[in-house]
């Protein structure tokens, strides 16, 4: 198949007139083809002239010039119609093939434009693989090269880290733990308390002076003790005398 000129290549659209969907049919796709709205149909072919001086199709094997017949029918789903330039009643040159399916018209693409659109499409990828790949090269005098992937770093962050199983400490670590922290408590004493939970921390000092009047009341508290201890003994009388068994 001839590849068609640049300037009429169709590819990219599509026609369709809903009017003739209903009665295309074999006899009725030449006609239908033939609409004057039609993008593909080429008004200055040989059918035009056998349209308008009203003859039948076979007069086109006696012409010379552009035509169209109908390659292949399935109806009511398939047609194809072939564009071909007639040299002679037996040799023809292939111009263009046309599928209409249900009714929408479409240009078949030739052997060169589809080997150029495949091309074009491996092309690009490779391309684009180059310039992502060269986007992760690092290079430095002193390291050489290296790949840097941010998309990798991104992944790690949004995937969740897998919390790994604390294994208990034994006693050993916990008394000696203990042990370490009493000694910097004794050698680094707090210099600010906290007394209960959501109060202002105090200064150790001063935890030191309220503390002190405490003895004092112990004191006064254990005299009382003894006070009231000595009372007792007072008002009860002397012991009772036992009598001696001989």
């Amino acid at each position: 198949m001839a590849a068609v000129d640049i300037r009429d290549n169709l590819l990219g659209i599509s026609w369709v007139d809903s009017s003739w969907i209903p009665i295309l049919n074999s006899g009725s796709v030449l006609d239908y083809f033939s609409e004057r709205s039609n993008p593909f149909y080429d008004r200055t072919c040989n059918n035009e002239v056998v349209k308008m001086q009203r003859l039948t199709l076979e007069h086109l094997n006696q012409m010379v010039g552009i035509e169209y017949i109908l390659l292949h029918a399935q109806e009511p789903i398939l047609f194809i119609i072939r564009k071909q330039q007639r040299q002679s009643p037996t040799q023809v040159i292939p111009l263009a093939d046309y599928y209409i399916i249900a009714g929408v018209i479409y240009q078949a693409p030739d052997l060169g434009s589809v080997i150029n659109s495949r091309v074009l499409t491996a092309v690009h990828g490779i391309q684009s693989a180059f310039d992502e790949a060269m986007s992760y090269c690092r290079y430095h005098p002193s390291k050489g090269y290296w790949w840097h992937f941010k998309d990798h770093e991104e992944q790690d962050k949004v995937k969740p880290k897998a919390k790994r199983k604390e294994e208990p400490s034994s006693i050993f670590q916990r008394q000696r733990v203990d042990a370490l922290l009493v000694d910097l408590r004794q050698k680094f004493p707090p210099k600010f308390v906290q007394q209960k939970s959501g109060e202002k921390p105090v200064p150790v000092e001063q935890t030191k002076k309220e503390a002190e009047p405490i003895p004092e009341t112990v004191k006064s508290e254990e005299k009382e003790t003894t006070k009231n201890v000595q009372q007792t003994v007072s008002t009860k009388g002397p012991p009772e005398k036992r009598m001696r068994l001989q």
